[in-house]
Parts: structure tokens; sequence; C-alpha cells
């Protein structure tokens, strides 16, 4: 009884296949069937391997919502170079909220301004970046996933051991600050706060001493991170004239980045640049220097590496494989079947094939002479 039971399983599941098996001697092969074999085969192996490269890479992607961390503080990032003495030049920031941040944790160090040929290589690089990821932002994700690998954005340091006097004051570090508006001068004095407000001590300064030409080497918000160029990096202003006046207005977008190699809370910025000439005579007024005004957006984005799924891999991969394989098969029959019919089946007229027309002459000759013979060897009546 359990064989009995067995055999009917057995032959109820044979039933059910669904992939026949056709016997080798029912087959038939062709040329033009092995031909196009391997144009199929060739193109799966193609696509797959192509498949296996858009399964390695990665995308970013980007989330939108509203910034809800409003008690914590906001880390500014400066590295920049002023063309003037360091006893001469004084930098700070007041917020909205009139809430003065000093310099202290910025430091001041007397340098050359001009650079050396490594260095402006080094600048005419980073410009070069910088004007491709104006014309495509694309090329953000890709400075997004290859972080670590990215060189450092930093100015590198100067190695030829000139003894040119040292004409300019660099101005880096960084400061935590509110997160509301506010405005980083760098302007002529040091900067002193009073009940009243605050004030540069200027009134020791030669104003032919005054010479706002700047280089700014590294700007950015939040905390930093080796391999990011942020939209200033790398910017040159020069100027010839004592009352010139240099202005960034910036907007702050608060970003976090996750991807496989690092996580970490960053700003992203846009920024407008202005620059006039001090003249009170004109109704141009203001103060000389250099003034960087930064608001922080109230959305936040999230940027967060992608991948594809192994399971959509496999899907994408049986439908490149499934796919090649019944189309050449639909087209090779397509083919085969009106080659037949134009070539083969189609015997009338000028497509009627020189043996079949031979053949069909030599049977009449045949009848016509065998008539006689019959009527020869018919009995007398």
């Amino acid at each position: 009884m359990r064989r009995l039971s067995r055999k009917k399983a057995l032959s109820l599941v044979k039933e059910l296949d669904a992939f026949p098996k056709v016997s080798e001697s029912y087959m038939e092969t062709s040329a033009s069937g092995g031909t196009v074999s391997l144009l199929a085969f060739s193109a799966m192996a193609l696509l797959a391997v192509l498949e296996f490269f858009v399964y390695q890479d990665t995308w970013m992607k980007y989330e939108y919502a509203v910034d809800k961390d409003f008690s914590s503080k906001l880390r500014i990032n400066v590295d920049i170079t002023v063309a003037m003495k360091c006893q001469h030049v004084g930098a700070d920031i007041l917020d909205l909220a009139e809430t003065m941040i000093t310099s202290s944790g910025l430091q001041y160090e007397p340098v050359i301004f001009e650079l050396t040929p490594q260095q402006r290589l080094w600048q005419r690089t980073l410009h070069l970046i910088q004007s491709r990821l104006r014309e495509e932002h694309a090329l953000q994700e890709v400075l997004y996933k290859t972080l670590l690998k990215g060189a450092p954005t930093a100015l590198p340091p100067r190695e030829d051991g000139s003894t040119e006097p040292l004409n300019a004051c660099r101005i880096h570090g960084h400061v935590y600050v509110n997160k509301v508006a506010g405005n980083l001068h760098v302007t002529v004095g040091k900067p002193i706060h009073h009940p009243q407000g605050h004030a540069h001590i200027a009134a020791f300064v030669s104003h032919e001493s005054y010479n706002f030409s700047h280089r700014i080497d590294h700007l950015s918000f939040g905390e930093e991170i080796a391999g990011i160029i942020n939209p200033l990096d790398g910017t040159e202003k020069i100027t010839h004239n004592n009352n010139q006046m240099f202005q960034y207005f910036i907007t702050v977008v608060p970003t976090k980045l996750n991807t496989y190699k690092i996580s970490a809370d960053t700003h992203q910025f846009s920024v407008t640049e202005r620059e006039r000439v001090i003249n009170h005579a004109a109704g141009s007024h203001g103060v000389s220097g250099i003034f960087v005004k930064y608001d922080t957006s109230s959305l936040m984005v999230t940027v967060s590496e992608q991948h594809m799924p192994l399971w959509q891999f496999l899907v994408r991969l049986c439908g490149i494989i499934g796919g090649i394989f019944s189309t050449t098969g639909m087209l090779h029959g397509l083919v085969g079947f009106c080659f037949n019919i134009i070539c083969c089946r189609f015997k009338l007229g000028i497509y009627r094939p020189r043996e079949a027309v031979q053949l069909h002459n030599q049977m009449n000759n045949l009848n016509h002479h065998q008539t006689p013979l019959l009527a020869d060897n018919a009995p007398p009546e």
C-alpha cells in the first residue's frame, strides 16, 4: 500500500511538471540556431557584468525635515589670510541677539601672502573642482562617497623656507556660536566689547596700511570633515583700494551625513558675494573690511548612502537572462518562418526551384513516350 501511494504521488508530481523533456532524437539543430545562441549568451554575459557593476555602486538619498534643534551651538571653522599685519587686524562675531563672540578661539599667525608654485597649483585644482561643482551637482555625491579617500582641503604648508617679510596675517581656528543669524567681522583694529555694543580700535592704524586683499582657504560650519569642499574654499580677492568692503551672504543648512564610511552632523551653505568701495561723499557708507553674514535655515537635510539589495539584483539578473532568451527565441523563429515562406514554401512563378522544373519536364516526356507503346500492343478488333 505504501509503494502504491508513493507511485501515485510520484505520478501526480510528474503530471505537474511545467518543464517537459523532449527526446534528443526529436530535436533538430541548425547553424542559424547556434549563431543566435552564441549571440544571446554573449549579450547575457555582457549585461550580467554591467548589472553587477550597478549592484556594487551606491547613490545618495536626500530627505528633508524641519530642524527642531535650536539649543545647540553652531561651530564655525575659519581659515582666512588677510594682506595686513596681525597687529592691525581683528576678527569677531556678533549674532542677532547682540551676543559678541570674541576671537578667543581664533589664532593670528604672521605669514607671507604670496603663494608658492606648489600652493598655487593646489589653488588652481581647487578652483577647477569648484567650477565643476557649480555645473554638475552630481559631483558632490562623489565627494560624499569618497570622504576618507579625499585629501585634506587645507592649503599645503610652505616648504621653500623663504626669507620674505611676513606681510599678511592668517586667521584660523574655530568658534561656537548660537544658532541664529550673525556676522563675522574681519576689519581694522582689535575688537573690544562695551555696554553700547562693540567696536574695533583702529585709531592707531594708518589708513595707508589698509589692504583687505584676502584668501579664504577654508570656511565651513559644523563638524569639519576631510574631503568635503565648501563653496568658499580657495576664494581669493585682490584689491588696490584702501576702502574696499567685501561681503559674503551665507545661508546655512543643517545636514546629517550617513554613509558606509562615516556618520557626521555637518552643514551645507550657499553664498552670495558682493564688494564695493566705501566713499561717504558718493553715498557709499560702511566700514572697509571683510564681513561674512550668515543665517541658518529652518530645514534639515539628511543625506544617506543607499545600496541595491541582493534580492533586487537577483530579480533584475533573472529578468535579463529570461528576457534575452525569450526574445532571441521569438526572433529566430520569426526570421526562420519568413525565410521558409519566401525561399522554400512559395514554389510558384520565379520562386519555383530549378530542380522541380526539370523533374516535371522529365515526367511529362516519360508519359509522352509510354502512350504510343500502349496503343501498339492493344489486341486487334
